[in-house]
């Protein structure tokens, strides 16, 4: 069975990190994309990042977070993560890490929001 538990979120203040932490069970992490998506209060989800199967050595990031944010995954861990630096009031949302429809398969960021949650996700908040 998938399970997907994602952690680390807090309050923080404008300017400040925080790491987000995925861990992965029930599934051949190693060979699938992994995405993080966001929905903050009131709005759709959105797309955050994608980070390739293995080694992951191709990331991609929405237009938002570039520059700000960096995934990265520890297949010996089953561990995708989430370093979101610089944060804004902005990116306050509940943070979920997806993973990909089947393995080395591809998923745009427009279809990863079609993607199931295994997750409950992880609640960031920034405020002054």
């Amino acid at each position: 069975q998938v399970q997907l538990v994602e952690s680390g979120g807090d309050q923080v203040q404008p300017g400040e990190s925080l790491r987000l932490s995925c861990a992965a069970s029930g599934f051949d992490f190693i060979n699938y994309w992994m995405y993080w998506v966001r929905q903050a209060p009131g709005k759709g989800p959105e797309w955050v990042s994608s980070i390739e199967p293995g080694s992951g050595p191709t990331k991609y990031y929405a237009d938002s977070v570039k520059g700000r944010f960096t995934i990265s995954r520890d297949n010996a861990e089953r561990t995708l993560y989430l370093q979101m630096n610089k944060l804004n009031v902005e990116d306050t949302s509940v943070y979920y890490c997806v993973k990909g429809l089947r393995p080395q398969y591809y998923s745009t960021a427009s279809a990863v929001l079609s993607l199931p949650r295994w997750g409950q996700g992880t609640q960031v908040t920034v405020s002054s």
